[in-house]
């Protein structure tokens, strides 16, 4: 190939556009917000936690396909006016797919990279859905028709290719034969550049040939990620298209490379946790992702100006095939896809980033030429002097064997390099033919089988692979499962799969499921283990994850939407049977909870996920059990407020019994890493077939390499709440609280004391309990948290080798505190006194004791985890152990001169000496006062002013006290009204069971709060009766 003068030298940025889609019904269920606004080709961007936080981007295209749209009589979403802002899959076609185009046919190698979040529109963009065509589909409809129109003065040929790139593996989508073991292998050479070795290209000249291989490569891609483990979020999707024009006129032939390439997701896992993982992050599954973003970045800074020693191009299969497309020799378009819902908003602005950087790559296209025809003329004319020299010698009748032979070689081989440029087309474009009408029949047999059997339809996550594979039951007894070998079984892959799983059965036009031993079967969201009659669009998981969707018999279709029977609707009909219900709220409202609904879909997006690692483990051998739960279900922070939910993976060694708590993007991330260990296994098992006679055997790694186990920590088992309100009247407190675990569940019993005191620990008595709280602001005060025992630990119980400590924070001390551990006991003594003092009370620290709660945290330990400690560095403390909290100092002020301090002593001494001559005065009354007072008792029958009786102020104390203490068991009912919930597993009699249990509570929840009040109203009422009989002494 050689390259124009004129284009050596020119340059060419990345061109980037971006597409903002509707909401989804996960979005628009959670009721979110648009934070996204378009103006032009700018888009802003709002930060839902701050809206004076707003980010624009400028970019060359921009897309609105968010609203303002309808769908017409064939399906097709257009704008709902004419010349509205609605962008359809027409108007991104005319704007990046023409350009494409036009590219192409002037010879230049074209790119079209689709980028976003997983389910942000990507795939839509790319390949459209029914009616609504995306990019490629219409790219490749425009493309022939463009040969068709030029077809006069040039021939053509296209090649089509399809590959996937999973974990940095290399798959044909189009490959006749098995799959390679670790994938084809990538090569590079200096003319090509890096290429696919192995890799199947097919001629095409129709646009329903290309179609087909497109349908072909969806099925091989769905095939493959069921046999693989694999997630199809995960994986590139690369469709080349090779472009030859040949100019006979001019003796030239045209070649360009049309890339097209739908990215794998790119969120970013996130964790309320976040904590870092020992093991490698993410492996070779984000590898080419993350390289790809490297590069971009890299390009950027040489773009503007800044020197850059290196371009990973070699860091990733995807970077290595898109080596030409970012700052080579291609014309290249990046099309960034997003949502512009709140609850996205992280992804959607990384996305913007993303896209920002790839807008300043700057490429050097060239057209692609080479003297094709040329080659033949000039092969043709070596051949007719080869002809005339041949003619010579036999003229001048010279024997000249040997110069004769050679000739005749150097023509034969002439020859047959013309015949093979002028063949070749043809040949490729026959056998692409001859497969292209078995492919259509076998098209036609699978039709023509819809209308007469029922059948199952596999379901993926991948909206683009499911509805792929169709499995037919015809009349008769089928086994379903791994092994293929009899005439009446039906082959499928995939984790959990036996080799006979299940057997169906079709008599009578009925159709029956029979799960067969040690083989897990799912229908309509419930395991089954007998046979069960199947009906039309029952739901069946076969295995681990294997997803299908039955369809009956033709008589039995009726207008039925099937599209509502997505992958999701699976997962939360499994996630039904578990007891998670969509957004259940936790007051057990009918209506749907925003704050729940994220957490309900990271749950059913974690589940199959999670059976997918329980089934590695099992075959594995590794003894571990995932499950998952939702952390803060049911807790609660200092104020009563809840907690931020979020999904964790509780795994557990059945051997051990040891526990851990892993994060979502934790999990996801050994998920990835086991799948490695796994196909590795299955690798090894596959090429020495004796290992597999023996049953599963467990897979031997090095602990600190092994994705199944951790180092053990202390985990958080649950939380107690302990009001402090009683504190700021004085009162004592104790109490026996409920330890809740993460989803309300009781851990343990933990009885607890507030007890003011001493500065030296004494507790306080009846006397010294306050009526106003604000009399204690500017004074000292001090008291202590009691730990006594903890009962009933769930813990221990479960495991004797276990331990436990209580963890807390006070107000502003910036380290928890922790009790000593106790190991081995279901109910041990703890006995821990901690002594707390405010050395001047502020307003913060009462407004804090009145609304506010100390959590106390039930952490577990397991046998070689570390002991949780105190950290007393930041603490103050007095010699006698005391914590010092409320240290708020003084207001700083600006440094005074010494002119300005004199003024002030001066004007603070003339007020002390006011100060003094007023509180003599009012010494003078005081005495007068006492007087008249004195002489009044004197006068009143009964010496009254001799009876001692005690203040009113202890009166209303002891009333307070009583009432306190009344309120504490109130509370508790309160508690237990809110945990109250009928089992999922209620008929109608468990469920008027449970509405007689609940009336009952909430009769005594009434009685009890109504005589707490009753009591508190009676009391003051008689200390109001005995101040008013005192006060008649005066009257």
């Amino acid at each position: 190939m050689r390259a124009k003068a004129s284009d050596m030298h020119s340059k060419d940025c990345v061109k980037v556009a971006v597409r903002v889609r509707p909401f989804n019904k996960r979005e628009r269920d959670a009721g979110s917000r648009c934070v996204v606004s378009m103006v032009s080709s700018s888009i802003t961007i709002q930060d839902p936690r701050d809206p004076q936080i707003r980010r624009s981007f400028c970019f060359d295209y921009a897309y609105w396909s968010h609203s303002g749209f309808t769908r017409d009589h064939s399906s097709l979403y257009v704008p709902e006016e004419p010349g509205g802002r609605y962008a359809d899959q027409d108007s991104v076609f005319q704007d990046l797919g023409e350009g494409i185009l036009e590219n192409a046919l002037q010879g230049y190698n074209a790119t079209l990279l689709a980028y976003g979040q997983t389910g942000s529109g990507k795939s839509y963009s790319m390949m459209g859905y029914g009616a609504n065509k995306g990019l490629v589909p219409k790219l490749c409809a425009r493309l022939f028709q463009a040969i068709r129109d030029n077809q006069e003065n040039r021939q053509c040929q296209v090649f089509f290719s399809m590959l996937e790139i999973y974990n940095e593996q290399v798959v044909d989508l189009l490959s006749r034969g098995s799959r390679t073991l670790g994938g084809l292998r990538v090569r590079e050479e200096q003319q090509r550049g890096f290429y696919v070795e192995g890799l199947r290209t097919v001629p095409c000249e129709s646009t329903p040939q290309v179609e087909q291989l497109m349908e072909q490569g969806t099925r091989t891609r769905t095939t493959a990620a069921t046999h693989m483990n694999a997630n199809s979020s995960r994986s590139h999707m690369l469709i080349i298209l090779q472009l030859k024009q040949i100019f006979s006129k001019e003796s030239i032939t045209k070649q360009s490379n049309i890339n097209l390439v739908d990215l794998a997701g790119s969120e970013r896992q996130r964790s309320s946790g976040s904590e870092a993982d020992r093991l490698k992050e993410g492996t070779a599954i984000n590898l080419s992702l993350t390289t790809l973003g490297n590069v971009i970045s890299a390009l950027a800074d040489v773009a503007v100006g800044k020197k850059v020693v290196h371009i990973p191009y070699r860091d990733s299969v995807l970077t290595k095939l898109l080596q030409s497309a970012l700052g080579g020799n291609s014309r290249t378009v990046m099309i960034a896809t997003l949502s512009p819902a709140d609850i996205c908003y992280e992804e959607s602005l990384s996305t913007l980033r993303y896209a920002e950087r790839a807008k300043r790559i700057q490429n050097r296209p060239v057209v692609n030429e080479s003297p094709t025809e040329r080659l033949v003329k000039e092969l043709k004319a070596e051949n007719a002097r080869l002809l005339q020299r041949l003619s010579r010698l036999g003229q001048e009748g010279r024997r000249a064997n040997d110069e004769t032979k050679e000739l005749r070689q150097l023509l034969a081989h002439n020859e047959l390099q013309i015949r093979a440029i002028q063949t070749l087309w043809e040949q490729h474009l026959q056998e692409a033919l001859k497969d292209w009408e078995q492919q259509y029949a076998s098209i036609t047999q699978e039709r023509r089988m819809m209308q007469m059997h029922p059948y199952i339809l596999n379901i993926n996550e991948d909206t683009q692979l499911s509805g792929v594979v169709k499995l037919f039951i015809q009349e008769g007894e089928w086994n379903i499962g791994l092994c293929d070998s009899s005439s009446r079984s039906i082959s499928i892959k995939g984790l959990g799969i036996q080799d006979r799983h299940a057997v169906f059965r079709n008599e009578q036009r009925r159709v029956t499921l029979t799960p067969l031993e040690g083989s897990k079967v799912i229908v309509n969201g419930i395991s089954i283990c007998q046979t069960t009659e199947l009906q039309h669009l029952d739901r069946l998981i076969l295995g681990s994850n294997c997803t299908y969707l039955f369809v009956g018999y033709p008589s039995e279709r009726g207008g039925d939407d099937w599209s509502r029977y997505d992958y999701d609707y699976f997962q939360s009909e499994l996630a039904a049977a578990e007891g998670i219900h969509l957004g259940e709220s936790s007051s057990g409202s009918s209506q749907t909870d925003p704050s729940l609904l994220a957490v309900f879909y990271d749950y059913i997006k974690l589940m199959p996920m999670v059976a997918e690692a329980n089934q590695m483990s099992q075959e594995l051998s590794k003894g571990v059990d995932f499950k998952l739960e939702i952390k803060n279900l049911a807790l609660s922070d200092s104020k009563g407020h809840d907690l931020q939910k979020d999904i964790v993976v509780r795994v557990t060694s059945k051997g051990s019994k040891q526990v851990w708590m892993w994060s979502k993007a934790k999990f996801i991330n050994r998920k990835f890493l086991m799948e490695e260990v796994y196909q590795q296994h299955q690798a090894e098992q596959s090429e020495d077939n004796e290992s597999t006679a023996e049953g599963p055997m467990a897979v031997a790694l090095p602990r600190d390499k092994d994705p199944f186990w951790d180092p053990v920590e202390p985990l958080l088992l649950g939380t107690a709440h302990l009001w402090l309100q009683s504190l700021a009247f004085r009162i004592p407190l104790e109490e026996q609280l409920e330890v809740l675990g993460s989803e309300g569940t009781e851990e343990a019993i933990l009885q607890a004391q507030l007890v003011p005191c001493t500065s030296t620990g004494l507790p306080l008595g009846e006397d010294d309990i306050l009526i106003d709280p604000s009399e204690i602001l500017g004074r000292r005060l001090d008291f202590q948290l009691v730990l006594e025992q903890c009962c009933g630990l769930r813990w221990i119980r479960e495991a004797r080798n276990r331990g436990v400590q209580i963890g807390f924070r006070l107000f502003d001390c910036s380290q928890p505190l922790y009790t000593p551990a106790v190991w081995h006991n279901v109910n041990p003594l703890l006995d821990h006194r901690v002594h707390f003092a405010s050395l001047h009370t502020s307003q913060k620290l009462l407004d804090y004791l009145q609304s506010s709660a100390v959590v106390l945290e039930l952490w577990g330990l397991q046998d070689g985890c570390i002991h949780l400690s105190s950290s007393l560095e930041e603490v103050r403390m007095t010699a006698d152990g005391i914590f010092i909290i409320d240290e708020a100092g003084p207001t700083e002020t600006a440094p005074l001169d010494t002119a300005e301090l004199s003024c002030l002593v001066r004007a603070l001494q003339q007020d002390l000496e006011e100060l003094k001559s007023v509180n003599a005065s009012l010494r003078k009354e005081n005495h007068s006062l006492r007087d008249q007072l004195n002489t009044a008792r004197n006068g009143v029958e009964g010496v009254r002013g001799r009876s001692v009786r005690p203040s009113c102020d202890a009166e209303f104390a002891r009333a307070l006290k009583v009432f306190y203490h009344s309120m504490t068991a109130v509370r508790a009912q309160l508690q237990r009204l809110r945990r109250h919930r009928p089992s999922e597993e209620s008929d109608l009699l468990g469920l008027r069971l449970f509405v007689d249990e609940q009336s009952r509570l909430l009769r005594d929840f009434s009685e009890q709060l109504e005589q707490s009040v009753s009591a508190l109203k009676q009391d003051v009422a008689a200390i109001v009766r005995r101040k008013r009989e005192r006060s008649g002494i005066w009257s």
